[in-house]
């Protein structure tokens, strides 16, 4: 007969693990950060060890802690990615990607159809991700701006993140240096306000001031700037289809590195999920044709 121990608990204790504290294992689990205390004290009642010590505002798995939830981490994806195939047993497999919505709009989504045509019988299902997005346990995988790191997650480097400025065609046929920038509207991003400080200074001319419309988001931007409404920075690729259909124009060849660069991020189980792999290879396919057409544009 099998032995199982306090589930609830051992779920609220994984959890606490994971995140570090109470609170954020209670935001994942969905209850108060009072009850996964309890039952987490309830837990190391019931197994006869203690899982943490309980210091001042932290934290600190004991060796037993360490021991527990480094067993327990594989068993939950393992039974999340169980789940999933149990229930998507179909004619179409699912794969549910986080990203961020202009990434989803100006690469991802654009490209979609040249995957269903290598691969087909998978219903690809976009969720809202992006930088201040963490990983979802109901992802498949994600595709991140950032440095890759996520604690339990494996990260495969796509592309670079540059920035260069753009505008309609017509407004760059009066920008001929960037000196000219200071009588033309520079849009920003609420999110990357040190974007164009950092531009303007790699371009010489660090005493310009970016002082126009902010947008939420670098897809709002980009098509304020389409529209002619001024001069946005660009984030690579976002511009890439943009820029080959002539709907943008970079009228400078100055770029810089943003500092990141764009990641598929997913949990070590799915490594060996047939339907992942081929979204992955089909990914990493893209992200080097993507990679050349870069190359190409600066040089």
């Amino acid at each position: 007969m099998r032995r199982l121990p306090y589930l609830n608990g051992v779920k609220a204790f994984e959890a606490t693990a994971r995140h570090g504290s109470f609170t954020g294992a209670a935001l994942e689990l969905h209850v108060s950060a009072a009850a996964v205390s309890r039952m987490v004290r309830l837990l190391e009642e019931r197994l006869g060890v203690g899982l943490f010590e309980r210091q001042p505002n932290k934290l600190v798995l004991t060796p037993a802690g360490k021991m527990y939830q480094t067993g327990l981490t594989p068993i939950f994806d393992a039974l999340a990615l169980l789940t999933e195939q149990v229930a998507t047993q179909s004619a179409a497999r699912v794969l549910t990607v986080g990203v961020g919505p202009t990434f989803a709009v100006r690469w991802l989504i654009p490209r979609l159809g040249a995957f269903y045509k290598t691969v087909p019988n998978v219903d690809v299902r976009i969720t809202t991700g992006g930088a201040a997005a963490p990983f979802a346990d109901d992802w498949s995988c994600g595709i991140k701006l950032g440095s890759g790191d996520g604690p339990g997650l494996k990260a495969d480097r796509l592309f670079d993140a540059d920035l260069v400025p753009v505008c309609a065609p017509a407004v760059a046929e009066k920008l001929t240096s960037p000196e000219q920038l200071r009588t033309h509207t520079l849009l920003r991003v609420a999110h990357a306000p040190s974007d164009w400080p950092a531009w303007l200074e790699s371009a010489g001319v660090a005493d310009i001031v970016a002082g126009g419309p902010i947008f939420e988001f670098y897809g709002q931007a980009l098509q304020a700037a389409s529209d002619g409404l001024g001069v946005a920075l660009g984030l690579a690729p976002y511009i890439d289809d943009d820029l080959a259909a002539g709907r943008l124009v970079a009228p400078f060849a100055q770029t810089i590195p943003k500092g990141e660069h764009w990641y598929l991020i997913y949990r070590p189980i799915w490594e060996t999920e047939p339907t992942f792999l081929s979204f992955r290879q089909w990914l990493q396919d893209e992200a080097m044709a993507t990679s050349h057409r870069q190359s190409a544009r600066h040089h």
